[in-house]
C-alpha cells in the first residue's frame, strides 16, 4: 500500500510504495527504478532492470529522465532511498517515491531477483 508524506519543509511529495506495486509499475514500464546502494552490493543480488546511482555519490540532476516513466528509489532497507527521494525533493521536484522496506521487503515479497552465487560466480537471471 501506497503513503505518501510531505517532506519536512513542505515541498513535494514522498511517496512510500510497497513491493508489489513497485513490482506491477516496473512490469508495465511505468517507472524506472533507481538502485542507491554501492556497487558491491548491487553486484551481489538486485531487482532485474535497476539502474545503479550510489547515494555516496548522489547527483539528483544525473537521473534519467524523459517525463514519461516515474523515478522510483530502492535500498537495502529504505533508508537510502528515502534520503535520495530527500534530496530529490529538495532540488525542486513536485513527487518522489522510493521502495518501502527497500530489497528486504522486495525478497520477503517473493518478487524476482537478480544475484551472483558466489561459490561458482555464476549470475542467477530474475526477469520481471
Amino acid at each position: 500500500m501506497s503513503e505518501s508524506h510531505h517532506d519536512r519543509r513542505g515541498r513535494g511529495v514522498l511517496h512510500e510504495l510497497d513491493a508489489p506495486q513497485v513490482c506491477a509499475l516496473l512490469r508495465s514500464r511505468q517507472a524506472v527504478l533507481i538502485d542507491v546502494r554501492e556497487p558491491a552490493e548491487f553486484e551481489a543480488e538486485r531487482i532485474p532492470g535497476a539502474l545503479l546511482f550510489p547515494l555516496s555519490g548522489f547527483d539528483p540532476q544525473s537521473l534519467p529522465r524523459d517525463g514519461s516513466q516515474r523515478i522510483i528509489f530502492q535500498c537495502g532497507t529504505g533508508r537510502r532511498s528515502a534520503l535520495a527521494a530527500q534530496r530529490l525533493l529538495e532540488g525542486g521536484i513536485d513527487e518522489a517515491s522510493h521502495l518501502a522496506g527497500g530489497l528486504k521487503a522486495w525478497k520477503e515479497a517473493g518478487l524476482p531477483l537478480t544475484s551472483l552465487d558466489p561459490g561458482t560466480g555464476r549470475v542467477h537471471q530474475g526477469h520481471l
